[in-house]
Formats: structure tokens, C-alpha cells, sequence
């Protein structure tokens, strides 16, 4: 095929082609809002972190005062049922409690599907760092899509699940 010339395209004379990447193609994404998110996260902190923190403190460590002695070994006993937990929600539904209440699943970026369960793992190990760096987890607020530092990382991505009733 000859080259075409951009004043023929311009005067009708040939058709311009149609670019590959058309929003057509590209299926559109409802990413979850950052308030979304928040209320997903205080919600999940509830069911899943405070039960998990109370068992530690006190079953596990004696108390508070056992605790504060062993503050390193006493946040790693709760960060490795808390990512535990997380992960297999996350790999068996897309969600964890919060994200259900409020309509929202993970999902892998580049398929569009529920995400495997390294990626999962990977995406919750990254998102303790996410939470640990404040900027990671702040970067939602200043993005278009709302992505963490941890969902940056795991190219994944929490979007509002669409509504199979509508």
C-alpha cells in the first residue's frame, strides 16, 4: 500500500486509516475513588486488623506491656495473618470485607481479571510497604486513577465492580 498523503486524506480523496487503540477497544474502567478506598480500608481495619490485634496483645503477648517489649516480633505475628487473611479473600473473591461492602475488586491491569495468587501475595507484601512509607499510600490522592504505590508496583488496580443487575 502506497503511502497516502496527508492533503489527500485532508481533502476526502483517501480514507484515513482507523488508529489500532480505539476506545472501542479499550474496555472502560470505573477505578474506585479514594474516598471508596479509605471506607473499604477502615472497614477491613475493623474486621480483619482488630481481631488479629487483640489475639496478639493479649493471648500472645501477655498484654500491652509484653507488646511494647517486643514490638518488632509483635507486629510481624500481626502482619503475617493480616496479609494471610487479605490474600486469600483476595484470590478467592477479588475482595476482602470492606471492598465488598462498598462494590469494589481487584483486579490485574493488563487482563482485566481477577489476579493470580503471587501477584495477590506480591501486591499485599508491597502494600505493608505502601502503608509503612505514608507515601505510597498517599500517592492515591494526587492520581487520575487512584492507584496506590502498591497496586503501581503489582500493576493492579481496585475498580467499582459493575453492576450485573443494572
Amino acid at each position: 500500500m502506497a503511502k497516502q498523503r496527508f492533503r489527500d486524506v485532508k481533502q476526502g480523496k483517501v480514507t484515513a486509516p482507523e488508529p489500532k487503540h480505539t476506545k472501542k477497544n479499550v474496555q472502560e474502567r470505573r477505578y474506585a475513588t479514594a474516598g471508596e478506598k479509605v471506607k473499604a480500608f477502615l472497614t477491613d481495619s475493623f474486621m480483619l486488623l482488630m481481631p488479629i490485634m487483640y489475639a496478639v496483645f493479649y493471648l500472645i503477648m501477655g498484654g500491652r506491656e509484653g507488646f511494647a517489649a517486643h514490638k518488632a516480633l509483635g507486629w510481624l505475628y500481626i502482619l503475617i495473618p493480616l496479609i494471610a487473611a487479605q490474600t486469600l479473600f483476595m484470590y478467592k473473591s477479588g475482595q476482602t470485607p470492606g471492598y465488598r461492602a462498598y462494590d469494589l475488586e481487584v483486579i490485574d491491569e493488563s487482563t482485566g481479571k481477577r489476579p493470580s495468587l503471587p501477584l495477590i501475595l506480591f501486591r499485599n507484601l508491597c502494600a505493608v510497604l505502601s502503608a509503612a512509607t505514608l507515601f505510597g499510600w498517599m500517592l492515591m490522592f494526587f492520581r487520575k486513577d487512584k492507584k496506590n504505590l502498591h497496586d503501581l508496583l503489582s500493576n493492579t488496580a481496585v475498580i467499582k465492580k459493575p453492576c450485573t443487575s443494572c
